[in-house]
């Protein structure tokens, strides 16, 4: 499958939080949305482990030419220095766990590594109204990332935290919890690309009220991958 660039795409380069975090909005990411959901319906979805809420398949190796082609704006926004960019995840994914079925880990903002030099993106490739994404400040900590020097003190408190009266109950994070302050959102608007920092606090926002549908045409499917520059 070809895939482009859409010329009228628009970006916004915003901070977040109090740690200012860098997050890139892409509005209008690719001129053939509509190819990459047909291509997704014609693919096997499993279930790839217990942290995602649902299940995966293979984003098309033409998706990645999309995202190098964007490296000299990811190198400076995010200031990562590098000749290349590989590919340690680029995944179609499609959320099919209904709140009530969520393990508790599921049921809060995560970070997707402790390096600060990796990068993550998600594209929504959804219409209905099923959430964007947000992020998060730690309350006891007050840490909106994880890094190497924070992981020790910041999952040892979790722990007890979700071991206490304040573990949260079996839905979705959407918004301020007992344990997490929501520092920014963006909407999941239809063919809209969001990049950030891998060990930046973060989650999907899906509400109480989300009824999963297993079908890639009208469910809540995205494609993220996961960015390493490199030398």
């Amino acid at each position: 499958m070809q895939l482009e660039l859409n010329p009228d795409l628009r970006m916004q380069k915003l901070e977040i939080g109090n740690e200012k975090a860098p997050l890139l909005v892409i509005d209008n990411f690719v001129s053939q949305p509509d190819e990459l959901i047909r291509w997704a319906a014609s693919k096997l979805f499993v279930n790839t482990g217990r942290s995602f809420p649902g299940i995966r398949t293979r984003a098309p190796l033409t998706y990645r030419k999309l995202i190098q082609d964007l490296q000299a704006v990811l190198s400076q926004f995010f200031q990562v220095d590098g000749r290349s960019i590989q590919f340690p995840m680029a995944h179609y994914s499609l959320v099919t766990t209904p709140p009530s079925k969520l393990d508790p880990v599921q049921r809060i903002p995560h970070v997707d590594t402790v390096y600060g030099n990796g990068l993550a993106t998600v594209h929504y490739l959804f219409r209905g109204d099923y959430g964007g994404t947000a992020f998060y400040r730690h309350r006891r900590t007050g840490f909106e990332y994880v890094d190497e020097a924070r992981q020790e003190v910041y999952f040892r408190t979790l722990q007890k935290e979700m071991n206490g009266p304040e573990s949260p109950g079996p839905e979705y994070i959407n918004g301020d919890t007992a344990l997490f302050e929501q520092v920014a959102m963006q909407e999941g608007r239809f063919n809209r690309m969001l990049v950030y920092r891998r060990n930046s606090l973060h989650s999907g926002c899906i509400g109480k009220s989300f009824v999963p549908d297993p079908s890639p045409v009208r469910g809540r499917l995205s494609i993220n991958c996961f960015l390493d520059v490199t030398q």
